[in-house]
């Protein structure tokens, strides 16, 4: 049985660069992606280089909240 909360959370990250730059007329969205993450490891904030779709190049996706 699991005491007290889950080690490994599900995250979601999202390109920094598409969020800066707002959603203009040329990329149809933002680009995100779903994971997890060891709580005990990385209590931080969790970074990526991900292949954004949109942006057409590997970019940071940042941790953001649900």
């Amino acid at each position: 049985m699991a005491k007290g909360k889950d080690v490994r959370v599900r995250v979601i990250l999202e390109c920094t660069s598409c969020v800066r730059n707002g959603v203009n007329k040329e990329s149809p969205g933002i680009s995100r992606y779903i994971t997890q993450k060891n709580r005990h490891n990385t209590s931080s904030r969790l970074e990526l280089r991900k292949f954004c779709r949109y942006c057409h190049k590997h970019t940071i996706h940042g941790e953001i909240k649900k």
